[in-house]
């Protein structure tokens, strides 16, 4: 594989875009022409691949009868050819609006500029002519413009809507650009360019400003991007315009796939910009799982086969440009109060709502569970608490079992015993280690003669037999077993196989990734779900360690310990499962996300003392581990799990559904991948 610059944007499936406003000057392009370079000049510097400006960029969209004028037109194509000369030396593909005269018409264009040469001409589609609208009178009608030309200078150049754009050297750069009304349209034109390839949707804007549009602006933005699984890059014109009887705030976002990535501050006084870098891979990889987006291609086959492509180098920067983007530390778990609080009242109700459900179809068991007093039992346990009331069934219908072993805790089982008596649920309590020390004794195992031998043996022992004795109970007393593992422990194979934590009758937390699990029991608490004494109960738990306990001694066996950080995992997960990803990439979005605890947002309530930072060494090194465990050693735990809901729009890990793979595969792609890049110092 060829080696990989690390720290290089470019190198990992992005690329650098920004949408541009600024003072137009009326009806003077030489202004305008300047104003364009500068701005370009700017991006240029900041490692910028696509800069889009607003429409009419070049002599203002406000001029009306003005752009029939000879002597106006005539120096914009003069500060045009300004703005072509200027960019020689620049990084950025500009695309920049102009008035252009072109057979019988002008046209309201937006012309793609490249190091000193045009590469096409797209005409807007639809001219609008209705409210303050009056632009058919000067401006012809571009819809059907396809497979043509048009002269510029001694050149003859590419124009039409029907244009493509792509960087051979950016892998998935490909460039489409309308203008204004073309997105306001029931089928824009943006819309075949993304099923003919476009990844990279441009929209130079005039758009008046009038109260509530900023926000159908976005909205439209937002759903060309999410329906074209695309970027859509918007600029509108701003201060300058003519304000004779509209006005104009200089609106520019970046949109990628639904998510907003960069917006500036509307009525700006002078330059403004939105800059982010757009993730061409997640776009790719979005569209190849999407089935249906090529299906929707062949079904558009005669308007989407025609568009021509006009290629160009970028020659991208291949230095430390950072990242201009937002990343999730946690991924499951966003920062966002609102939309947090939101996720946490769709998990947990998807959770109550599946086991309600399967315990209806099977002919309403009781529910079997076993209580160890950490995140993942407490969690099924309120579960399956609500489903009973849901359900209108008594709570005492769920057989709840702490279940201690040879270094469970006071502290844990404790906390066991005051949550299943605060919800009122039927408890009990069995010591499993009488016939666990049978079991060692019949093996030969030496911790039976006295030997401090604590073995994955040992420990199996202890959980298989929580398991066994679950799956008794149940028959004896009419019940179903609960499952609690989540989500980051199958994806790890940190669960004993068959008559162990890996096996249950339904397991409601198979969706639920470890990171989102204590923010699952906050929003419980702090919604009120329970009385106070069960939510002091379970605030205690949260405050616990995260650990098996099944190795006896003074210092308490951490889980993280031994394979890693949760938080990390679940990173990794989240973008293996998700979209795909290299691990070489994970390994550079996992470093922007995590070596500085004091950049970005954390979740809220996240515990100040747990706001620890990775460098690149931990983090390369714990990918190895969960490449090791996801790819090459966890899918045959995972090929016969039990049934469960999915959760998380991050995907599950059902080989019935989102995950479907060889138990007998091997992680040798992934590792080779992960040594592409020595571990630069940050």
């Amino acid at each position: 594989m060829p080696p990989l610059n690390f720290w290089s944007i470019y190198q990992h499936g992005f690329a650098r875009v920004a949408a541009c406003t600024g003072h137009t000057v009326i009806a003077d392009p030489p202004a305008n022409a300047e104003a364009v370079l500068r701005h370009a000049r700017r991006c240029a510097e900041q490692g910028v691949a696509v800069a889009v400006f607003p429409e009419m960029v070049l002599c203002g969209y406000s001029i009306e009868d003005l752009l029939l004028q000879d002597a106006l037109l005539d120096q914009v194509e003069e500060a045009l050819q300004e703005v072509v000369a200027g960019s020689v030396e620049l990084l950025p593909v500009l695309v920049v609006g102009a008035p252009l005269r072109h057979r019988n018409r002008v046209y309201n264009c937006a012309v793609v500029v490249h190091r000193g040469r045009v590469l096409g001409v797209v005409p807007k589609s639809y001219p609008p002519n209705y409210r303050e609208f009056y632009e058919r009178r000067q401006i012809g009608d571009g819809a059907d413009e396809r497979g043509g030309s048009i002269r510029f200078g001694r050149e003859t150049v590419p124009f039409g809507v029907d244009l493509l754009f792509a960087a051979e050297d950016v892998p998935g750069l490909v460039l489409h650009a309308e203008i204004c009304e073309d997105m306001w349209v029931p089928v824009p034109p943006s819309a075949e360019a993304a099923l003919a390839g476009a990844t990279v949707l441009v929209n130079l804007s005039g758009s008046p400003i009038t109260v509530g549009r900023a926000e159908d602006r976005k909205l439209l933005c937002r759903s060309a991007s999410s329906r074209c699984v695309s970027s859509y890059v918007y600029a509108a014109a701003g201060l300058g315009e003519s304000t004779t009887d509209l006005a104009w705030d200089g609106q520019t976002m970046i949109y990628e796939n639904g998510t907003l990535l960069a917006e500036s501050e509307r009525f700006p006084l002078g330059d403004s910009y939105a800059v982010a870098d757009v993730d061409l891979d997640l776009l790719r990889q979005e569209r190849q799982r999407m089935g249906t987006f090529d299906d929707n291609r062949r079904t558009h086959h005669a308007r989407t086969s025609d568009f021509r492509t006009v290629t160009f180098d970028l020659d991208p920067p291949l230095t430390d440009l950072g990242l201009r983007r937002r990343l999730e530390r946690f991924p499951f778990v966003p920062a966002d109060p609102d939309r947090l609080a939101l996720d946490c009242y769709e998990a947990y109700n998807i959770q109550v709502e599946g086991l309600q459900q399967r315990l209806v179809a099977i002919g309403g068991p009781k529910v079997v569970i076993g209580v160890s007093g950490g995140l993942d039992s407490t969690h099924a346990l309120i579960v399956a608490a609500r489903a009973m009331d849901r359900a209108g069934r008594p709570r005492s219908d769920i057989l709840a079992f702490t279940l201690p072993g040879f270094a469970t805790s006071d502290h844990t089982k404790d906390n066991a015993h005051k949550l299943m008596n605060s919800l009122g649920v039927t408890a009990a309590e069995l010591d499993i280690t009488p016939t666990a020390r049978l079991m060692l004794q019949e093996m030969g195992h030496p911790f039976a003669s006295g030997e401090p031998v604590y073995d994955v043996t040992f420990e199996n022992v202890q959980a298989g037999l929580r398991t066994d004795y679950l799956f008794r109970l149940a028959n004896q007393r009419g019940g179903i077993v609960l499952g609690t593992g989540d989500l980051s422990e199958l994806a790890l194979g940190w669960s004993t196989y068959g008559v162990g934590d890996q096996m249950s009758h339904y397991n409601v937390n198979s969706g639920v990734p470890k990171t989102l699990m204590q923010h699952l029991i906050r929003w419980v608490v702090s919604s009120g779900q329970f009385g106070e004494e069960t939510g002091r109960t379970l605030t205690a738990i949260l405050d616990t360690e995260i650990s098996p306990e099944l190795v006896p001694g003074e210092e308490m066996q951490s889980t993280e310990s031994k394979i890693g950080p949760y938080a990390l995992h679940d990173f990794t997960l989240f973008h293996v499962l998700r979209y795909g990803f290299r691990p070489s990439k994970i390994a550079f979005l996992a470093w922007h996300a995590w070596h500085d605890p004091e950049a970005g947002a954390w979740p809220p309530n996240f515990p100040e003392a747990k706001r620890v930072a990775y460098d690149l060494p931990e983090i390369r090194r714990w990918l190895e581990v969960f490449c090791k465990r996801f790819f090459g050693f966890a899918q045959f735990k995972r090929s016969a799990m039990p049934n469960g809901p999915k959760v998380s729009a991050g995907g599950s890990l059902s080989p019935r559904g989102d995950w479907r793979a060889p138990s007998d595969g091997n992680a040798r792609a992934w590792l080779r991948d992960l040594a592409r890049f020595d571990e630069p110092t940050a």
